[in-house]
């Protein structure tokens, strides 16, 4: 499905658009897209960002929190005058003021199996911005029985990762990833986490979940990329099924 593109926006998107892996087709197929972002922390709030600015045409934006004060130095959607109010609230209006055009879709509320078994299908993929594993899960879950595109981003003191899960039948899936974790996983609360660290990942996962849409380039499927900013250091590493995996 593609949604026609008009004069102004043309001129709007006309840097993106002049990206032959993109073009006026990859960028109508980005106005026509609908993309949930799980998470208006600062993974959500780098990657929600960039998509709205891109063209995505519907954004679902889906978090129970509140801003807090200790939320500022890295979710750069929020301000001091949002302390108190409802993230998606926050977030959608800073979204609104960047890009008008796009279609907000507001979900205040938290993550249980029956709420993201009904909403994952009415999107075309879905990036996973919270911070613990149980609900990482659940969406996994979600995604994997409608076969829909999974970019998960993750950062944590000065670390980070990223993975993208599209569920053919030869990939894994996070089920598979989270099965080599022999550790409890920690939050930014307790660990600590750089402010830059998670723009960074935000913006990742916005540059995969675009070329997922449009077919721009290859998907970082069957790959987990992570990032140690202490060292400056990238690192890909192969990810395979698991054959064992509870999930898939």
């Amino acid at each position: 499905m593609t949604t026609e593109i008009t004069t102004q926006q043309a001129l709007r998107y006309s840097r993106q658009i002049n990206l032959a892996s993109i073009d006026i087709e990859g960028q109508e197929k980005l106005l026509a897209s609908r993309v949930l972002i799980l998470g208006l922390g600062g993974l959500g709030c780098a990657a929600a960002q960039y998509l709205a600015a891109s063209g995505v045409g519907t954004l679902g934006l889906l978090d129970f929190d509140e801003v807090d004060v200790s939320n500022l130095q890295r979710q750069i959607l929020h301000t001091p005058e949002d302390i108190g109010k409802a993230k998606v609230e926050s977030a959608a209006e800073r979204l609104l003021q960047q890009n008008p055009d796009v279609k907000l879709e507001l979900y205040n509320t938290k993550a249980d199996e029956i709420l993201l078994l009904k909403l994952i299908p009415e999107y075309d993929l879905v990036l996973d911005c919270c911070d613990n594993l149980e609900t990482r899960l659940l969406l996994n879950q979600a995604c994997l029985n409608n076969k829909t595109p999974l970019v998960s981003g993750a950062a944590i003191r000065m670390e980070g990762q990223l993975m993208v899960f599209t569920y053919a039948e030869d990939e894994p899936c996070y089920g598979c990833v989270a099965a080599l974790f022999n550790e409890p996983q920690l939050s930014c609360v307790e660990a600590g986490v750089l402010s830059p660290l998670v723009g960074v990942f935000g913006s990742l996962q916005a540059v995969e979940a675009i070329k997922i849409i449009t077919s721009a380039g290859d998907v970082m499927v069957g790959k987990m990329l992570q990032y140690d900013a202490a060292t400056g250091s990238f690192l890909h590493l192969k990810v395979s099924k698991n054959i064992a995996c509870e999930y898939c």
